[in-house]
């Protein structure tokens, strides 16, 4: 590992503060230079877009390139001096212009952001051995359901090696054995092969793959696997359910991953109300549909329960609850439900 990628590990360059620094932009290449001993020496700091960080060090005495600074051991005083000088501008350069992140690789990160939108849930590490290892748990169950660790890629292929972010996940043996000749997935590492997963976290998986799939592998950590509650969104630009509501107490929709009968389905209407307004019973799924243009395979039936005002349980009040947006099926938080179930009553 090169000075660069120890000091700049899990961080992501802010480029407005980069700017500010000092950087140059020339021609997509932010670029810092700084004499150093005297003037003896100059440090040559550039960035790329993707902010990956180069260090190129010049002996001004001799106008050659400067190299033994990057040697890890047995170095003598003087080099031992320029490394230090160098490593301490670098480290400066990154808690002025980074910001610090969870995970080392960009995918990592997302989906992690995107299992705390989703699942209100935050990455734990709780390995001092093992820092780069982290959990994710059902809040209701306490059981992991998924678990991102760095490792070194010759622990999944021995043909290959450098560090790479893994995601292991829970699924079905039959899923498993279809997934694996697949690239990007791997026989679980460190944990039980027939019913878990590893997925490499370098982009070769999109991220509404890895989505889905860990939808399932949630779904194994639920308290009451019989019966789900979920907030689903809805679009009056597509379908005026209100109109529809007004004769109708039953209608077909579309089925979604991992809903059963007797589920229950929380509408959350967008514009203009960006609220939760209308509480379902599921009471059929499965159920083949075709109709003119439209491409759904299967449908389910829901029968409605009750109406509620749309100020009663709008996103505002749904922040409170760790709910910052709705963009599609969630599982509803069992906090959430509590104060539903309380405005019943």
């Amino acid at each position: 590992m090169t000075i660069e990628e120890e000091i700049f590990k899990k961080t992501k360059a802010d480029f407005d503060k980069i700017i500010k620094y000092g950087f140059k932009l020339k021609k997509s290449i932010y670029k810092y230079s700084k004499n150093i001993m005297n003037n003896t020496f100059r440090i040559d700091v550039e960035v790329n877009n993707q902010g990956i960080i180069k260090t190129t060090i010049y002996d001004l005495t001799s106008g050659y390139e400067y190299t033994n600074f990057r040697i890890k051991e047995n170095i003598g005083f003087f080099t031992k001096k320029v490394k230090d000088e160098v490593e301490n501008l670098l480290k400066d350069i990154k808690n002025n212009c980074f910001v610090e992140e969870k995970f080392i690789f960009d995918q990592s990160n997302r989906i992690a952001n995107k299992i705390k939108e989703k699942y209100q849930n935050e990455p734990e590490f709780e390995w001092d051995k093992f820092p780069g290892f982290a959990t994710f748990k059902n809040k209701d169950s306490n059981k992991w359901y998924a678990l991102i660790m760095n490792i070194d890629k010759s622990k999944l292929d021995k043909n290959t090696n450098g560090e790479v972010e893994i995601l292991n996940i829970k699924l079905k043996p039959n899923e498993i054995n279809s997934l694996l000749k697949q690239d990007g997935f791997y026989p679980a590492y460190h944990m039980n092969k027939k019913s878990w997963i590893s997925i490499t976290l370098n982009d070769i998986i999109s991220d509404e793959k890895i989505m889905n799939l860990l939808d399932e592998s949630y779904s194994y950590t639920k308290t009451n696997s019989n019966k789900n509650e979920w907030i689903v969104p809805a679009n009056l630009k597509y379908f005026d359910i209100e109109k529809f509501l007004k004769d109708n107490k039953t209608l077909t929709w579309r089925q979604y991953k991992n809903v059963k009968k007797n589920d229950t389905i929380f509408l959350y209407i967008t514009k203009p109300y960006s609220s939760i307004m209308y509480k379902f019973k599921v009471t059929d799924i499965d159920i083949p549909y075709k109709y003119e243009n439209i491409k759904l395979k299967k449908v389910i039936k829901i029968t409605l329960l009750t109406k509620y005002e749309k100020d009663k349980l709008s996103l505002d009040i749904l922040k409170k609850f760790g709910i910052k947006t709705v963009r599609g099926p969630r599982y509803m938080p069992k906090i959430l439900s509590k104060y539903i179930n309380n405005l019943n009553n």
